[in-house]
């Protein structure tokens, strides 16, 4: 009888195609389900970037190991960053636990649910976290047919002294364009219209593997292969930004007029305890750049409040630097506390309470400028990639400046239907801090 398998991802996107590599090997000789209830194996790939993914984590694997203890599932195992980072402690406190799967390790996984018949494994290879994927890997996409993610490079060698990236997936490093390039035309051939690049650090792309920054080389490539319409960059740190990925933002059509430049504070003390390269002034100026490049570009981006030390003073600069800047789009985490960092260490820690305090004050600054920012759409007429129909005669899309998951939607009307991936001219008719509403104007764009 063949095994049922259904592999639960927690986590960012870059996690979500680690998930999809695993299905693809199991697929060969298992049966992938959707719900771990009616799964004989469960993996569950993990988050460890913040605490409130650490719990989820270990929430979600209690939760499968209910499926063990009262359902079909005979083995549970442990992938992904929480897994590398806390393989033994996983095993010693969570006996439903079959298996620690470590991110150097995920080609594995076949062997591993092969093997873990009654005995309780840990796979993370100590020191090997430096696998990366290849074109040769088939993925089961989880993503809708006419989108998917594309991991350009893995791991990261920035060092921010609050986070364990680099202890969890090892040194960045890229894949190979004729890697990529091949794997881009098969996601074309199977009728996926955007592709995400992501990373790390995507603006790196290439330094490590040809010696200089190859993302805007990479960019004009994947453009050239018919059947992708939309291009979007992902976590784009604002220090590899340069001028010939400007040029090639502005004069490639296909790709979206949207970035995401992870900031994370705009005081330079902080920055520089973070261990963040650039400073405050060089951020600004290449907004400055980019908008006057590309007039139209949606800019997102991130921010920790109560970095260990963070001032009054310190959290006001951040605040009057998105007031000035205003950012289309703002993410706010409060710091977190992780063992094994550098800023861990310091003994001049915000309390948590000052911490949420802070990014509540700065999510509702921003919640206002995006309001203002989004007014401008109005009565514009855009090109939105419709992802699902919703009650109501309604379609749920998004815009260039949408990325999904992330940001909000374009609630869209139609006299006519539309099929799922269509790329459509929506009128806009209203706006507020996070969605756009509008009618379509041309069935095809």
């Amino acid at each position: 009888m063949v095994k049922k398998i259904a592999v639960v991802t927690l986590g960012c996107p870059k996690n979500q195609v680690d998930s999809e590599i695993m299905a693809g090997i199991l697929r060969n000789n298992y049966l992938l389900v959707d719900d771990p209830a009616d799964a004989n194996v469960i993996v569950v790939n993990t988050c460890t970037f913040i605490s409130d993914a650490k719990e989820e984590s270990i929430d979600t694997i209690l939760e499968m190991a209910e499926f063990k203890k009262n359902g079909n599932c005979r083995t549970l195992i442990a992938a992904g960053c929480l897994a590398q980072r806390y393989g033994d402690e996983l095993l010693g406190e969570i006996p439903e636990l079959d298996a620690i799967l470590g991110t150097g390790d995920i080609e594995s996984i076949e062997e591993i649910v092969s093997q873990t018949e009654g005995e309780r494994y840990n796979y993370v290879t100590q020191g090997k976290t430096e696998f990366i994927y290849s074109d040769e890997l088939t993925r089961v996409r989880s993503t809708p047919r006419h989108y998917a993610y594309i991991k350009i490079a893995e791991g990261c060698d920035n060092c921010c002294t609050y986070c364990v990236i680099p202890h969890v997936r090892g040194h960045f490093r890229s894949r190979s364009e004729d890697s990529i390039l091949k794997e881009v035309n098969s996601m074309a051939n199977e009728g996926v219209k955007e592709v995400l690049l992501i990373a790390q650090d995507t603006t790196r792309y290439g330094l490590d593997l040809y010696g200089e920054l190859r993302l805007p080389s990479l960019i004009r490539q994947i453009a050239s292969i018919e059947g992708i319409e939309w291009i979007r960059l992902m976590y784009c740190y604002p220090e590899s930004f340069t001028d010939d990925l400007i040029r090639t933002i502005s004069e490639e059509p296909k790709v979206c007029r949207y970035l995401d430049l992870p900031m994370q504070h705009a005081d330079n003390k902080v920055l520089r305890e973070m261990n963040r390269r650039g400073t405050v002034e060089e951020v600004e100026s290449l907004i400055v750049k980019l908008r006057t490049a590309i007039p139209d570009i949606t800019l997102r981006t991130t921010m920790i409040t109560g970095f260990p030390g963070e001032s009054e003073e310190e959290f006001s600069k951040m605040l009057e630097f998105i007031k000035r800047v205003k950012f289309d789009r703002l993410g706010a985490f409060a710091y977190s506390q992780e063992e094994g960092t550098p800023a861990a260490q310091r003994a001049d820690q915000i309390t948590e309470e000052v911490r949420e305090h802070r990014r509540d004050i700065l999510m509702s600054t921003q919640q206002e400028i995006s309001f203002e920012r989004q007014q401008r759409w109005i009565d514009r007429v855009i090109n939105v990639i419709v992802d699902e129909k919703i009650p109501d005669g309604k379609w749920l899309a998004r815009s260039h400046a949408d990325a999904p998951e992330i940001d909000g939607h374009v609630y869209i009307t139609s006299s006519k239907e539309i099929d799922i991936g269509d790329i459509v001219r929506v009128k806009i008719i209203q706006a507020d801090s996070y969605d756009l509403m509008g009618e379509v104007v041309s069935e095809s764009a």
